[in-house]
């Protein structure tokens, strides 16, 4: 799930890097100890706020790698993994300076300015949220964000961990916003059958996931990190993506049937001093 709800408020309030605390390390996490129905927990309402007073630096360190804050949500759209945080962290401050309610709509993020609001689709099963971003994280390879308990109930993604998403910045400042919020039925409990799983609102376009070395305007270029890498990985390949008049070939590996997958393969092509390396789903 995630990595600790955070940074000491002292180092988000000064900007500068820091050692995480030892509540950093992952652990033992998990879903409440009562079942709760979220059907009856509202999504986050967007409004106008002011940026939060902690956890907005200009810059932050974790495990020595620098993440900077966007000054800006505008424009912002991801695809990626969202993995949740639940119990272990409910009722500790966020990098915002707010208490963690796993039951409220929120949601962690390692770069959008606090607090954003965003809409958030599970690409699986078609189901959407709006979340009020208000922590940092998570600090975990290959996810672009970490959703509250509830959240990730209304989501499908309790039982799975992780899922396949599409986040959208929400900027309340330019009129009401127009979200179309698509509610499945509530992912069940770990305990519960698979049967009561979310029913999509409409059925959900197929998407894959990949690892994405680079995107190279020429085709010799992609050639040569296949060669380099292609015997180590044999599901390396090059893929052209004609846009704006350019042609781009993009090395990838993949499609990767699983998240578990995807983070094997990353640590092998880290190992291999690859550094660069990105998770893309369409």
């Amino acid at each position: 799930m995630r990595r600790g709800a955070l940074l000491a408020l002292a180092v988000f309030a000064g900007g500068c890097s820091t050692t995480p605390p030892s509540d950093f390390i992952p652990g033992t996490d998990g879903p409440p100890d009562r079942h709760i129905d979220v059907s009856s927990i509202p999504d986050a309402k967007p409004r106008a706020e002011p940026l939060s007073r902690y956890g907005n630096p200009a810059f932050y360190e974790i495990n020595g790698q620098r993440y900077y804050t966007m000054a800006s949500n505008d424009g912002y759209r991801e695809r990626g993994i969202a993995s949740w945080y639940g119990k272990k962290f409910h009722g500790r401050r966020t990098s915002s300076g707010e208490i963690y309610d796993m039951f409220a709509m929120t949601a962690a993020h390692k770069t959008l300015p606090l607090p954003t609001y965003v809409e958030v689709t599970n690409l699986s099963n078609g189901a959407s949220v709006v979340l009020r971003v208000n922590d940092r994280g998570p600090f975990h390879q290959n996810r672009i964000i970490d959703l509250s308990y509830a959240a990730a109930r209304k989501l499908g993604v309790v039982a799975t961990g992780t899922a396949m998403v599409e986040v959208r910045a929400i900027n309340p400042s330019q009129g009401p916003a127009t979200v179309q919020v698509k509610h499945g039925t509530p992912a069940p409990e770990p305990a519960q059958s698979a049967s009561n799983a979310p029913t999509p609102a409409e059925p959900p376009q197929a998407v894959a996931m990949y690892i994405q070395l680079g995107a190279f305007s020429s085709r010799m270029n992609a050639e040569q990190v296949q060669s380099e890498l292609g015997d180590t990985f044999p599901m390396l390949h090059i893929s052209p993506s004609v846009g704006n008049e350019q042609t781009l070939y993009r090395v990838r590996i993949g499609p990767l049937p699983t998240v578990e997958q995807v983070d094997q393969l990353s640590s092998r092509l880290l190992e291999s001093g690859v550094l660069d390396a990105r998770v893309v789903i369409d």
